[in-house]
């Protein structure tokens, strides 16, 4: 069985080559529960999918997308990311977040993102 550190740089390296909706499909568990930041949570695998769909699919321009840190606990990863993009809604962000993972069952079954606003 592979470890988290296995796992979330597997993750890491799909987005890295522009397979994010896969890395999704294959590591989300059915229950997954995703927030950013203090927003309502997002319940469940095709609500999340959904979301994500819509997400890439409202990126005009990418340019960026770099792991700075990865962290790994019990049951628990966490990323720090910096991206920079053009998004057709949010105009050219260029931030840092940090993406914290709860594994469940080899999934993740949760995860928050906590970035300025």
């Amino acid at each position: 069985m592979n470890t988290l550190l296995e796992k979330i740089s597997t993750i890491n390296d799909m987005i890295l080559q522009g397979n994010a909706l896969d890395a999704f499909e294959e590591y989300y568990h059915e229950d997954v529960v995703m927030q950013e930041n203090d927003n309502p949570a997002i319940i469940g695998k095709n609500a999340n999918r959904k979301r994500e769909e819509e997400f890439f699919a409202s990126i005009t321009e990418f340019r960026s997308a770099q792991p700075l840190k990865v962290t790994i606990g019990e049951d628990t990863t966490m990323v720090e990311w910096h991206l920079d993009y053009t998004h057709k809604d949010w105009g050219i962000k260029n931030y840092t977040q940090v993406a914290v993972q709860e594994w469940k069952d080899g999934k993740i079954i949760n995860e928050k993102f906590y970035y300025g606003s």
